[in-house]
């Protein structure tokens, strides 16, 4: 038997709750479950709605969150709307759409990246950089067993915790364990990837160089979609148009 794909399972599930609160029933059967899949899966063209926005557990309480993005979520969302990809897929795209051509952007609201960003088409990370202070250090080492990076070390010829950059995520956990508050939160803003994709050639999306804010970020989605709509002739995912050349550009576009 062929696999649903999750996003599918999830919609059918929704599908079947809204429909059992309709009829009135207070339980759900195994026969219930699989009628509504094979309905939704035969009428699959009508339910694309041209793109597909998820976030994470974050909003549900998830302790590591690095950054609320929950207004964001909600604007990336009306921004998808106006857009009408939906409109420009079914100009494109030949004989009927399916899930699988609809343009995807994911929230995760830190590192953990439950939410898969790394495999839409825009990836959006939450992200908190740590920023020294004036405030005396203790070397309790509280922040380098915080850092599941090693990005953080402590020397007696420094008046203050070494962070390497480099390996820092910015996931904010450093600071929130840092007791002196020689650590505390700088930058906070999201990360952002892509070009990410699965199917028969998968790949992982690209990150841009910057942390960003919240308005950077839905200038970088519009200036992503406008590209898409430019570029992808037959509904092909941003990744497979993304070249070399157009992320630089977007690079130099988007320094951070």
């Amino acid at each position: 038997m062929k696999k649903v794909p999750f996003f599918v399972r999830k919609r059918v599930k929704t599908r079947v709750e809204k429909e059992a609160r309709e009829a009135g029933k207070k339980e759900v059967s195994l026969a219930d479950v699989k009628t509504t899949q094979a309905r939704y899966l035969k009428n699959m063209a009508s339910e694309v709605k041209g793109y597909q926005v998820e976030t994470c557990f974050g909003p549900g309480g998830c302790p590591n969150r690095a950054i609320v993005s929950d207004p964001l979520l909600e604007k990336i969302e009306t921004l998808l709307k106006e857009e009408d990809i939906l409109g420009f897929l079914k100009e494109h795209v030949k004989g009927e759409l399916k899930f699988h051509h609809e343009f995807r952007v994911t929230l995760a609201d830190c590192p953990n990246a439950c939410s898969q960003p790394q495999i839409k088409d825009i990836g959006i990370i939450g992200a908190c950089a740590p920023q020294t202070t004036t405030e005396a250090c203790t070397f309790c080492e509280a922040c380098v067993e915080a850092c599941r990076e090693d990005a953080i070390t402590l020397n007696s010829q420094h008046e203050c915790p070494q962070i390497d950059m480099d390996r820092c995520l910015s996931c904010g956990k450093c600071m929130q364990a840092c007791p002196s508050g020689t650590l505390v939160e700088g930058v906070q803003g999201f990360r952002v990837q892509l070009g990410g994709k699965l199917g028969r050639h998968p790949q992982l999306a690209r990150e841009l160089p910057g942390i960003y804010s919240e308005q950077t970020v839905l200038a970088i989605v519009k200036d992503c979609i406008r590209f898409y709509k430019q570029q992808s002739r037959h509904g092909e995912r941003l990744g497979q148009i993304l070249k070399t050349a157009d992320f630089d550009e977007f690079t130099r576009r988007y320094p951070g």
